[in-house]
């Protein structure tokens, strides 16, 4: 019961501010994206930011769960990177292409998990991306992962949120400075 009111405090509080666009203290969460790497997945428009060192250097389609509580919303962080990992649930080995989670796998510790429950990973269905569709994870095209996972490091702050405002304006929101657009990496 604990564990829901939580669940439910975070949802509204992050809707709240998200909705408002109220300025918050920084949290320990946010205090140590500056002038670092930081994810946003923005389940309202289905898309993910990369930025490092405060410009954006990423934004990628994405699929997100198929109900609002699969994905959970909430600060985050990479605490695993694993290639060519398997499908459990399936018995479908990495690298298959009939694995769902393509060749890349971004672990992040949403729900008090330890990076094998949740993830941002590829997939073996592109037409999937951009929908509401997932059991929970984060799906990208295959190729904008393996560049993703090239440039993220275990332990960048990942932020989900179901948010009308831009990347720009949740930057601010979530304490993290931004300088600019360097898109020409993508």
């Amino acid at each position: 019961m604990k564990e829901i009111f939580i669940k439910l405090i975070t949802i509204f509080t992050l809707l709240m501010i998200s909705l408002c666009g109220v300025s918050v203290e920084k949290t320990e969460a946010t205090s140590k994206t500056v002038n670092q790497d930081f994810i946003i997945i923005n389940k309202h428009y289905n898309k993910l930011a990369y930025f490092h060192n405060g410009y954006i250097e990423v934004i990628n389609p994405v699929a997100t769960g198929k109900t609002w509580e699969k994905t959970p919303v909430g600060f985050f962080k990479v605490v695993n990177k694993i290639k060519n990992r398997p499908y459990y649930t399936g018995h479908i080995p990495g690298g298959d292409p009939r694995n769902p989670l393509g060749k890349r796998w971004l672990g992040i510790d949403a729900n008090s998990t330890n990076g094998n429950t949740y993830g941002i990973h590829g997939n073996n269905n592109e037409s999937s991306i951009g929908k509401y569709v997932s059991h929970g994870c984060v799906r990208m095209h295959n190729a904008d992962i393996e560049k993703l996972y090239d440039k993220v490091q275990v332990g960048t702050p990942v932020t989900i949120t179901y948010s009308y405002k831009s990347f720009v304006d949740l930057t601010n929101i979530y304490g993290y400075k931004f300088k600019g657009y360097n898109m020409k990496n993508n």
